[in-house]
């Protein structure tokens, strides 16, 4: 068949759990999915990838910065009924005019 020679289809439940995890299944579902009883006994077959650790990170940076109050509201305090508050200070603007020049 071409496989190597310690491959066991076993192992394709690992594959199998952690594809599906990667989905953003919720733990419930995985473990329906793989007929287990015990969140322990899904997170055996579960595994943390860097592409998945990767795409969380950038879904938190993009969470953060939908939620960016503008900076001259965060300086004055007023924050306009319904505006949801900073997590994340915004950047602060770049230097203009003269100053800019000097540095």
């Amino acid at each position: 068949m071409g496989m190597p020679k310690d491959f066991r289809f076993y192992d394709l439940r690992h594959t199998g759990n952690t594809l599906a995890a990667d989905t953003g299944a919720k733990l419930k579902d995985l473990m329906v999915r793989a007929g287990q009883s015990s969140e322990r006994a899904q997170l055996i077959y579960q595994h943390s990838t860097k592409e998945h650790r990767r795409r969380l990170a950038d879904d938190i940076d993009a969470t953060a910065r939908l939620h960016r109050v503008p900076t001259n509201h965060r300086q004055s305090g007023h924050i306009a009924a319904g505006e949801v508050r900073a997590l994340v200070p915004a950047p602060p603007a770049p230097p203009s005019g003269r100053a800019a020049r000097v540095r």
